[in-house]
């Protein structure tokens, strides 16, 4: 059938679609359009051009800081303590020993937020004062950014930013048509294409840009960054649709073009790029979050405790006032029941230990210096180290469950080579000049496929929409809007067909020699829908052509059905590309007759100046002309992956991670990359979802889920990839739910052609559907939105980064480094932190404890046992090394073995170091040993004469004796509980003892030096005179501890893990492999 009769059959099936070719203008009223005045005042105030992305202002600081602060439960209650303390003869402790710490605490936040957000302001501050050229009154004047106004007529110089959303008007390039850089909005660094629409194009001088007249109506802001629909409506003349060729972004640059003319239509925070972000949020950890809820159960079993003693106290109180009238029990503070309230929770107080908080921001602080200086991570080409930007979220790193990664620039490397094309049943590869390769001997040499050979390598070097940039030494650069088109000129080039000249009108090329011009009629552009690109030419004979190059599947079915020649030897051939990681693409051409165009070309125009439903138009027009088509070949383009990208996902695979791919991309460059990366496997079956439309999408989702519910595997091993319109429709309200549930069944998800708030929405969902935790990973400004929704936010800081890398909890140079960060550092600080903070609680159950004991034996008196600065100092001083310690050098394997057994990082991603059962496990521990450290002592000092002279002492002497017991156990149990002892180790624990002794020493001499410390004068005779202190010093700690010791041998003999097993080998110095194939096996 010839492609006259197959058009007009095509021609007829879409005739009776009576809104096929229909141009009708906006159908909404003025509240959902925007109209912009030219030349004129505005009919109404729009949002100013100036942005802010700091958490706060002068104003906002103070409330906000406190309402983040005081959402932690811990200092809620040390306000209380320190409110409750000024109250006068109610507190056992002093005024100031909880007031003090908390100010220093919250002093040392403040800080730290001021610092961080003062560069958030200055970053904002650069931006807004950026300078921009603004016509007035026949006048250029150079403004700050922050001063633009929709409407304003703008002049943007070379190598500049857009200050806002502009529409072209014009520029120094022929036809209005200007080059763009969208790295911050797409993450892409090749060169796009923009151009004016005609009726502007010729406003090249500043009196002509004064005299245009009329209004541009277009939609209201929006998030869509790849859709713009609007109209020109000069007075007098024909109205003009504008589209997306028309519109340069805020956040995009302009290059190689000299100037451009444009008007604002978006300002500001109704931008495209800043309705893709999000407000940067207050991220708390998982571990922190447990936390707070743990002390909120620890302040109800506080109350309780207070209530009891209270109870106690007036009981006893009743009992005894007139029996043991020497006591002066009969004052009304000994009978009331609320004084008596207040003391005791003074008194317990430190159940909850306020040190925790400093301690946690200095570990976590060090932490992040690790990490920065961590010289594996350091990527040495861009002389870039990786920088912890936040270090709240360290544990987070070892928790992680889901990762969500951007692709280009973030697992690719933006490079792509041309490996091998196939043409007419034969495969052919570049050689190192176009002469020593065979397919150039074939043309010359006239064989017989020669013609087509000829007309693949034109279609290579014609179908695209390459920009060339000629240097002063000859050499010519390609800017692409894609990578992979960029690698097939190149190809073309390395075959001796050279392109090297584009205008709005033709292109031109050096065809072996030989110069050849091929006017462009139309450009059909790819789009996830179409699967393909096709140009429209006048060859140099004067015959009109349609290069058409795209995926196989869609090139197939738009085949002549004469055109059998190539097809099943083309076919082996992809499968064999595909099967080496290879990218490909089938080229395919076909001749239009003149009349056949020309009425195509009338129902394409009408089609493609329509201002509703015009993508789906021109798609119906293109369809009717790509057909018929004759098959070339196919090509082979080979993706750059970053270093080390494979062997990391297949090591986060491994450790039970879920990785999603979230990419503005396109689908089969999405899926290619799954493969060469190994996040897809040739075994997965390929669930692909491109739907059109709300109730198909429902279907589909709903099939695959009911198909996967009769499923007995844990994970279904499939790759699920969507495309960004059908995710729009998945997750709508009624669909969400579903799609959710078929996501998670899923190994992998690959979403392609997604926005940037599409981006953070999955993410979203993701994290708030399985409480797990989250992680995205980009480079761009477009992955900022995904970032900020994570639990973990990490910027990969390269060419196109910056942003990305600023808005980011943690930032790396390359992929490859996210597999150190998480399984060592990740692994290891979630490790540091969950002992710190279970030790920061026992150690402080284990000694305030005691004051009920105490509290027991003294007739629910409200007395402290032990001298009052000593009780401060017990968490500043005395144990305050043990946490560090644990905090900075605790591991329990060396990163080698972390990163060769990608297994190891499962305890720390199931919580199971630190969740309720274990930390109430602690508490319980830290009860019992309270019990041992004060009633043994008690039985021992149980006749008071504990000296050869027969004298007796008061109970601080008890006291101190219990003190001194509780820090050698204390310090002890953090020995018990280290797996990697280093010299800072041994320092911090016998360090601390150390310094307890030492302190009884010289604080035992202050009085009469200083008027200070009367009650603890002597106390170091008394105290290191008594035989039953030195006899106890020894026996009390270790029966104290030896339950510990005995659990502890019993857990590591029989209930061993895999951690603990692994660990033993490494101590040994054998190969932990053999446990690990055990454990594999099991």
């Amino acid at each position: 059938m010839s492609f006259r009769n197959v058009y007009k059959a095509l021609r007829m099936r879409w005739s009776h679609d009576e809104d096929f070719t229909s141009s009708a203008g906006f159908g909404a009223d003025d509240s959902e359009r925007r109209i912009i005045a030219l030349n004129s005042a505005q009919p109404v105030k729009y949002c100013n051009n100036r942005i802010s992305t700091a958490k706060y202002n002068v104003i906002s600081f103070l409330p906000s800081f406190l309402f983040e602060q005081f959402r932690r439960y811990s200092n809620c209650f040390f306000l209380l303590i320190a409110l409750l303390q000024q109250i006068p003869d109610v507190s056992p402790t002093g005024r100031y020993t909880t007031l003090v710490p908390l100010i220093f605490i919250l002093s040392v936040s403040a800080i730290k937020e001021i610092i961080e957000d003062i560069k958030r302001h200055r970053a904002d501050n650069e931006i807004n004062h950026r300078l921009i050229d603004r016509l007035e009154v026949s006048t250029w004047k150079t403004v700050r950014w922050s001063e633009l106004t929709v409407g304003d007529i703008v002049k943007v110089s070379n190598d500049t930013f857009f200050p806002a959303d502009l529409v072209l008007l014009s520029s120094s390039e022929p036809q209005a048509m200007c080059f763009i850089e969208t790295a911050n909005l797409d993450g892409e660094t090749n060169l796009k294409i923009r151009q004016g629409v005609p009726a502007t194009a010729k406003l090249l001088e500043t009196k002509d840009l004064q005299q245009l007249e009329g209004t541009i109506e277009c939609e209201l802001p929006n998030r869509l960054l790849y859709e713009f629909t609007g109209v020109l409506k000069e007075y007098g003349k024909p109205v003009v649709a504008l589209g997306s060729d028309q519109v340069l972004q805020r956040g995009a640059m302009l290059r190689n073009t000299s100037w451009i003319f444009g008007i604002v239509v978006y300002t500001g925070h109704e931008t495209k790029l800043m309705k893709n972000s999000t407000s940067a949020p207050l991220k708390r950890s998982t571990v922190d979050k447990l936390t707070n809820t743990q002390i909120l159960m620890l302040f109800m079993i506080l109350i309780s405790l207070c209530i009891t003693s209270g109870l106690c106290s007036l009981f006893w109180t009743n009992k005894h006032f007139m029996t043991d009238w020497y006591l002066a029990l009969g004052d009304h503070k000994s009978k009331s029941l609320g004084y008596n309230l207040l003391t005791f929770f003074i008194l317990y107080n430190n159940l909850i230990p306020i040190s925790l908080q400093v301690t946690l921001e200095l570990v976590r602080f060090l932490q992040a210096i690790f990490i920065n200086y961590d010289i594996e991570m350091y990527h040495e080409e861009s002389d870039t180290p990786a920088m912890a930007r936040t270090s709240n979220l360290n544990e987070e790193l070892g928790m992680v469950k889901y990762i969500f990664s951007d692709k280009t620039g973030t697992l690719t490397r933006n490079v792509m080579v041309f490996k091998k094309c196939s043409i007419a049943t034969q495969i052919y590869e570049p050689e190192r000049t176009p002469s020593e390769s065979l397919l150039v001997q074939n043309i010359i040499s006239r064989h017989e496929n020669a013609e087509d050979i000829e007309e693949f390598l034109t279609l290579l070097a014609v179908c695209h929409t390459v920009i060339p940039e000629k240097k002063e030494d000859g050499t010519i650069i390609y800017h692409a809007a894609s990578p992979d088109e960029r690698a097939l000129v190149d190809g073309a080039r390395y075959f001796g067909y050279i392109f090297d000249t584009r205008t709005p009108e033709y292109v031109e090329i050096n065809a072996l020699g030989e110069r050849k011009r091929y006017e462009v009629l139309n450009v059909l552009e790819f789009t996830s829908t179409r699967k393909r690109m096709s140009l429209i030419v006048r060859t140099p004979e004067g015959n009109i052509k349609l290069f058409c190059k795209g995926a196989d599947s869609v090139i197939y079915e738009r085949l002549a059905a004469r055109d059998q020649a190539y097809r099943e030897t083309t076919l082996q051939h992809l499968e064999e590309f595909a099967s080496e990681g290879l990218r490909t693409l089938c080229l395919a051409v076909t001749e239009i007759p003149p009349e056949v165009y020309d009425e195509w070309q009338q129902t394409y125009h009408k089609a493609s100046t329509s201002l509703q439903y015009r993508e789906r138009k021109v798609e119906d027009a293109a369809n009717l002309i790509e057909n018929n088509l004759r098959l070339l070949g196919a090509t082979a383009i080979e993706d750059r992956l970053q270093d080390g990208v494979p062997d990391t996902i297949a090591s986060l695979l491994d450790a039970g991670i879920y990785i999603w791919v979230l990419t503005g991309d396109k689908q089969e460059t999405a899926i290619n990359i799954g493969y060469s990366c190994k996040l897809i496997s040739h075994s997965m079956d390929v669930i692909i979802l491109n739907e059109e439309s709300l109730d198909a999408t429902r279907d589909v989702i709903h099939r695959h889920s009911d198909e996967f519910k009769h499923s007995t595997a844990k994970d279904v091993n499939v790759a699920l990839v969507i495309d960004g319109k059908t995710l729009k429709y998945a997750l709508s309200c009624d669909l969400r739910g579903d799609f959710q549930e078929l996501c998670l069944i899923c190994r992998v998800v690959i979403c392609c052609r997604v926005s940037p708030i599409q981006k953070a929405e999955v993410v979203e969902m993701v994290t708030q559907s399985t409480k797990a935790v989250t992680l995205a990973i980009g480079d761009g400004a477009n992955d900022v939105a995904m970032i900020q929704k994570a639990s973990v936010g990490i910027g990969i800081s390269g060419v196109e980064g910056l942003q990305a890398s600023c808005a980011s909890d943690y930032s790396i140079a390359q992929f490859r480094f996210l597999k150190r960060l998480l399984l060592v550092h990740g692994a290891w600080n979630y490790a540091r932190i969950s002992k710190l903070i279970l030790y920061s609680f026992y150690k402080n159950v284990c000694l305030y404890v005691i004051e009920l004991w105490f509290a027991v034996y003294s007739g629910w008196s409200g007395q402290i046992l032990f001298e009052r600065w000593t009780i401060g100092l017990y968490n500043v001083v005395f144990t305050a090394l043990p946490p560090f310690a644990i905090g900075l050098f605790e591991k329990f394997c060396t990163a080698d073995t972390m990163l060769r057994y990608p297994l190891l990082y499962k305890p720390s991603q199931t919580a199971q170091l630190f969740n309720v059962k274990v930390f109430w496990i602690w508490i319980c521990n830290a009860l019992l040993h309270s019990v041992f450290l004060f009633w043994l002592p008690i039985v021992a000092y149980k006749s008071e004469n504990i000296w050869g002279d027969g004298k007796t002492s008061d109970y601080l002497m008890l006291g101190n004796i219990v003190y001194t017991y509780v820090v050698v156990t204390v310090c002890l149990k953090a020995g018990l509980i280290t797996s990697s002892w280093t010299w800072l180790t041994h320092a911090a624990i016998w360090g601390s003892i150390a310094l307890w002794f030492s302190f009884v020493l010289v604080y035992s001499h202050f009085w009469p030096t200083f008027n200070f410390a009367t009650n603890f004068a002597g106390m170091d005779i008394q105290l290191f005179s008594t035989p039953v202190f030195w006899l106890g010093l020894p026996l009390v700690p270790i029966t104290t501890l030896l339950i510990d010791v005995i659990c502890k041998l019993i857990h590591n003999t029989v209930f061993k893990t895999l951690t603990e097993a692994v660990r033993e080998t490494e101590i040994q110095r054998n190969d932990p492999e053999q446990v690990m194939s055990e454990s594999r096996s099991s």
